[in-house]
């Protein structure tokens, strides 16, 4: 167990984010993993964050640097740091989503589960609709048309536009201000990303899609909660029949799918 150590006064200021409270637990680095994870899922530790030094945690943490040692290689493995050699210790990108890394691994092992992803979907995302139609700021409005008038360009060249078809599920996500969900949507689309990329692939399907983002927005954009949660309905209907078929099974590959 620890010997605690009082940090030295008139000390540098806490880095932004770094309100650290002293480890009381007898199990020392689990307790520093479990601040660090809440400053992470708050959001007062940003992704590209770099966290201070090992002496300064420890004396902020009043603990050892073995036990802050410790609770970095945990991080670390959980995948919600990133130790550079000579750089320091910083957040992840999307480390929150590293949490449903084992479960994204099963699934897309298993094609019969595509359909369970698109159920998850289903549940979600009209809803998260309707959360948008009711939040989204003037902002946020903005940048969805931005990303379907990059989407319309795309398509007009004849491309898939499927960069601009992700950006803009995110963006409703971000709209609907509602981190947890909106982050396990994002988990959901990341594991049907080659589904996307294939499905929009079909001739007329991306035109299609950019008609049905149109759609959404204007429900959004009218505050129409109703009307953002059936036109995301229809459009997922409309991808989940491409990407199921109308028995409701996984296409063999070489079909062409969607997420």
């Amino acid at each position: 167990m620890d010997t605690p150590t009082r940090e030295p006064a008139g000390g540098d200021r806490p880095e932004r984010g770094m309100e650290i409270a002293p480890i009381k637990s007898t199990r020392i680095y689990q307790e520093i993993v479990r601040q660090v994870k809440a400053m992470i899922a708050e959001g007062r530790l940003r992704s590209g964050d770099r966290l201070p030094p090992e002496r300064d945690l420890a004396e902020k943490f009043v603990v050892s640097r073995t036990s802050v040692r410790e609770a970095l290689r945990a991080l670390e493995s959980l995948g919600f740091i990133e130790i550079r050699p000579g750089e320091g210790t910083f957040v992840r990108e999307a480390s929150v989503e590293a949490l449903v890394e084992p479960l994204a691994r099963v699934m897309v092992s298993q094609r019969e589960a595509i359909g369970e992803l698109f159920e998850a979907r289903r549940l979600l995302e009209p809803a998260i609709a309707a959360l948008a139609a009711t939040r989204a700021t003037p902002e946020e409005l903005h940048e969805m048309e931005r990303i379907l008038e990059e989407q319309a360009k795309e398509v007009a060249a004849g491309k898939t536009g499927v960069t601009q078809d992700a950006q803009f599920h995110a963006a409703i996500g971000a709209a609907a201000h509602n981190r947890a969900i909106t982050r396990l949507v994002n988990a959901i689309m990341d594991l049907l990303t080659q589904s996307r990329e294939e499905s929009l692939n079909t001739p007329g399907r991306p035109a299609r899609s950019h008609q049905d983002h149109q759609r959404i927005l204007q429900a959004i954009g009218r505050r129409n909660v109703a009307g953002a949660r059936r036109a995301m309905v229809a459009h997922l209907d409309a991808v989940e029949e491409l990407v199921l078929g109308p028995d409701g099974r996984p296409r063999r590959r070489g079909a062409r799918r969607e997420a």
